[in-house]
């Protein structure tokens, strides 16, 4: 396997810039995961990887070697895509074996390079059917079933669940996450689903309109988001931002909003006074407390999920989400008490939208 280095990669349709100079490390048999919303250029980048796209400006490298001006099938990576891209005339086993027929491998390896991947897939008992008699997820078996027999230095996903329905994506996750691991391989995946995101990668890396916005340990870019566009883009709910001032409180520091209410901060937070910022709070950093001790705000809908009991709120005149695990009997317009978890309150400046 191989490390991907990215420097300074820029790519250009035309007059449209659509990447602006991204460096990203891949390391050495990682699980990395480029996430971001549709058209930040994380597909075009994945592309560009592969071969499919050429550079306008930069370098990219595969295990020490620049790739720039290296066809595709030179490359040493294997790509799955996110319509499997089968051929509906071959069976299962042709299907994987195709890509090493082209280059004329001896049979008795290709027979023996696919059978070990129908083994780690279980795929055996489908060798002799074609694509149409499979299921969706046996159908995204295979393809990556392709992209193993070949052996390469690095593996290409390109939103390869985007297609399947919501139970059979959360058993892809496991089963795609338990191959990499099995193959010691390194794998670069593409989402715009940040669960997915979460639940894989080893290292993860946020993008928006063609830049990467942070990257590193998904926990970590949960517990520290440098900026506002990650703090509302990773996490499910996403993380309440409710805009306020700065202000000296009680021989503390506070955010005070439009309504006259002021949000707590932790000793030693802060930025100068009149300093506007977002306060940012995640949903399940709230916990229920008295009046004296809360924030008052107003229950507008209560959302079950069974494991947790999502509470939509307003405050000042403002929605945010609050997350219990505990069941509560609330009702539209009751008035609860919220207190925040100062530990895990983050202040961004709104002019800059950074983190303070």
């Amino acid at each position: 396997m191989a490390s991907v280095e990215i420097r300074s990669v820029r790519k250009a349709f035309g007059t449209t810039q659509v990447l602006h100079g991204v460096d990203v490390t891949v390391p050495d048999q990682s699980f990395t995961v480029l996430v971001g919303p549709s058209g930040c250029g994380k597909s075009t980048l994945l592309r560009m990887i592969a071969g499919l796209e050429k550079i306008t400006g930069g370098e990219i490298s595969i295990g020490g070697r620049v790739v720039n001006m290296v066809p595709p099938k030179q490359r040493d990576v294997a790509m799955v895509f996110q319509n499997y891209a089968l051929y509906p005339h071959m069976k299962v086993f042709d299907n994987m074996a195709f890509s090493l027929q082209l280059a004329k491998v001896d049979p008795s390896e290709i027979a023996d390079r696919v059978n070990q991947a129908a083994a780690i897939l279980n795929l055996e008992e489908y060798l002799e059917r074609f694509p149409r008699q499979l299921s969706g997820g046996q159908r995204q078996r295979v393809a990556m079933g392709r992209a193993i027999v070949r052996m390469p230095q690095v593996f290409l996903f390109d939103e390869p669940l985007s297609n399947l329905d919501a139970k059979l994506r959360v058993q892809m996750r496991t089963e795609i996450r338990e191959l990499h691991q099995r193959l010691d391989s390194t794998s670069i995946y593409v989402t715009h689903d940040q669960i997915e995101a979460m639940t894989m990668a080893d290292q993860i890396v946020v993008m928006r309109d063609g830049n990467v916005e942070q990257c590193g340990d998904p926990l970590h870019v949960y517990d520290h988001p440098d900026n506002i566009f990650v703090a509302s883009f990773i996490g499910s709910p996403a993380m309440n931002l409710i805009e306020g001032t700065i202000q000296s409180h009680n021989g503390g520091a506070g955010v005070t909003l439009d309504g006259g209410v002021t949000l707590p901060l932790a000793n030693g937070a802060g930025a100068p006074d009149g300093t506007q910022v977002y306060y940012g709070v995640r949903p399940e950093h709230w916990t229920l407390s008295g009046p004296s001790e809360g924030i008052p705000v107003e229950v507008s809908v209560i959302e079950p999920t069974g494991a947790d009991t999502l509470v939509v709120c307003k405050l000042s005149g403002r929605e945010i989400q609050a997350s219990f695990n505990e069941r509560h009997d609330f009702k539209p317009g009751q008035q609860i008490n919220l207190r925040p978890n100062l530990d895990v309150v983050h202040l961004f400046d709104v002019a800059s939208e950074r983190r303070i």
